[in-house]
């Protein structure tokens, strides 16, 4: 498990382009028959990838946890982006094809990550936070997410949110997580900007092609930076930071926040007049 310390945005100002990939983007999550994860001491989230092809998987707590197992004091929510996934939770079995989620609350002691076609593997991308309760495991497919259609053509953002985990959804103790789809043709996302000061998010990007890049916006609305990120390639993002993006193509990805505050809408606008 690797392990990012926060910093401070007034330093951020003095980061080149090699130190902000370094402190903010995480390059690699998915290897063959491997579970990665970075630990982040923003809201002490835990953001990870997993490939299982022919052998389970053990979700097994790091060192870095200090914890018996990994959900000892934890909850974690898992999005499938690959071929069909079978996660099993203390001998329950839920199998997850492409865009469904399952959450699994506090207290969950054995949690094993399956391909159910190995010539079709999964790939599962997860974010954990601490939790202070025991909530009931649930799946949710991409049906039930509760897909709202937002943007248009007109200002290239035209896209599809599903929210899963949150207060109207799955429930949680503090973890949020849910799946942005830009159609074709569009190419922004979450413009205008926005910061929300009581929780950190993280951002997975996929569903994109080989030479496709997105320009993921970070930084104060005063003193703006960027990060060229490629497929499957994952965001940390301060909680004093914006975030927005633009793509050369359309592209999905996972948001997935944690903090003090759970309230969805509990966000800062930041007028595009006002970026520097």
């Amino acid at each position: 498990m690797e392990v990012r310390h926060t910093t401070n945005p007034t330093d951020v100002k003095q980061y080149d382009t090699a130190r902000l990939r370094q402190e903010f983007l995480i390059p690699t999550l998915f290897e063959e028959g491997q579970i990665k994860m970075v630990y982040t001491h923003y809201d002490r989230m835990v953001v990870g990838g997993a490939q299982p092809v022919k052998e389970e998987l053990a979700l097994e707590a790091a060192d870095t946890l200090r914890t018996d197992y990994f959900l000892e004091r934890r909850e974690i929510g898992f999005l499938s982006i690959g071929g069909p996934a079978i996660i099993t939770v203390d001998g329950e079995a839920y199998e997850l094809d492409k865009l469904d989620v399952l959450y699994v609350g506090k207290g969950k002691r054995e949690v094993k990550l399956a391909s159910k076609d190995s010539a079709n593997p999964a790939k599962l991308y997860f974010c954990s936070a601490l939790a202070h309760a025991e909530l009931p495991t649930r799946k949710m497919t991409r049906e039930e997410a509760n897909p709202t259609h937002l943007g248009a053509q007109e200002t290239s953002n035209e896209r599809v949110l599903y929210k899963y985990i949150h207060a109207d959804g799955i429930q949680s103790c503090q973890l949020m997580l849910g799946v942005t789809s830009l159609q074709a043709g569009s190419v922004w996302n979450t413009m205008p900007s926005h910061v929300h000061d009581r929780r950190m998010e993280a951002y997975l990007y996929f569903d994109m092609a080989d030479e496709t890049r997105v320009f993921h916006m970070m930084g104060e609305p005063s003193e703006t930076r960027h990060l060229v990120v490629a497929n499957e390639q994952a965001i940390i993002s301060p909680p004093w930071s914006i975030h927005s993006g633009v793509g050369t193509s359309n592209y999905t990805f996972c948001w997935s926040m944690a903090g003090e505050n759970y309230t969805f809408t509990d966000m800062d606008v930041v007028k595009a007049s006002e970026l520097k």
